[in-house]
């Protein structure tokens, strides 16, 4: 059993609370697993070719192309992106839309497969979370938990969060906000959300070591997703 982490934040590493969160999903789980940063890949959106259709393998030769074949060979996956804009970031959105290449001829690859979601925003991270589980519904791959919570905004290190009246920190400390380390959010100092991590690490752990039943896990995110469309005709 093996599960793929990606972290769609394009912060170093040991900065992006997106990294951290989806480091101790990950550890948590007690399975063996890889993760990997999209920080300073090159991979575009679908450019909408068709070049995938006959064989479900994307034409678009770039940073994707060997990342595929770990998207494959996972069992399960925990994804993590930033909010922007209360969704998520584009770098995340492209990696995630290219699985489009996944779906031609029935393409059941993924489907049955397990996840956890990870969303870090400057106030919360509950939209890119909801984003990410909507695009593994698609592939009729079930998020188990999701883990979302408040990292430290741009806005605390531009140089102009003290004054600037839509920054983060103002909106959140007031006008006249004098910015300190211990008032920007980490997700390390948060017990709270590291045990949720921590807690949906262990729990994606279980549900592989217990066997996931691929054909029932299909099952009912088939009848999720028609649900969701039965909702919106």
């Amino acid at each position: 059993m093996k599960i793929l982490g990606i972290s769609g934040s394009p912060r170093k590493d040991i900065q992006s609370g997106v990294y951290k969160l989806v480091e101790t999903v990950l550890e948590n789980s007690g399975c063996e697993y890889e993760l990997i940063s999209l920080r300073g890949k090159k991979i575009s959106g679908c450019i909408a070719c068709l070049g995938c259709v006959k064989d479900n393998i994307c034409k678009v030769d770039d940073d994707l192309t060997e990342l595929r074949q770990k998207i494959v060979d996972a069992d399960a996956y925990v994804f993590g992106a930033p909010n922007y804009y209360s969704t998520i970031n584009a770098m995340f959105h492209a990696f995630i839309e290219r699985w489009f290449q996944f779906r031609h001829q029935t393409g059941d690859t993924l489907w049955g497969k397990v996840a956890v979601a990870v969303g870090v925003g400057g106030t919360a991270g509950q939209a890119p979370a909801d984003t990410i589980e909507k695009f593994l519904l698609y592939n009729f791959v079930e998020t188990i938990a999701k883990v979302s919570g408040q990292g430290a905004a741009s806005c605390y290190s531009c140089g102009y969060g003290e004054t600037c009246q839509v920054g983060i920190p103002v909106m959140l400390h007031g006008a006249g906000v004098k910015i300190s380390e211990e008032m920007i959010p980490n997700v390390s100092k948060q017990p709270e959300l590291m045990k949720a991590a921590a807690i949906a690490g262990d729990l994606l752990g279980q549900r592989l070591r217990a066997g996931n039943d691929r054909q029932k896990t299909t099952q009912a995110m088939q009848a999720k997703l028609m649900a969701m469309f039965g909702e919106t005709a």
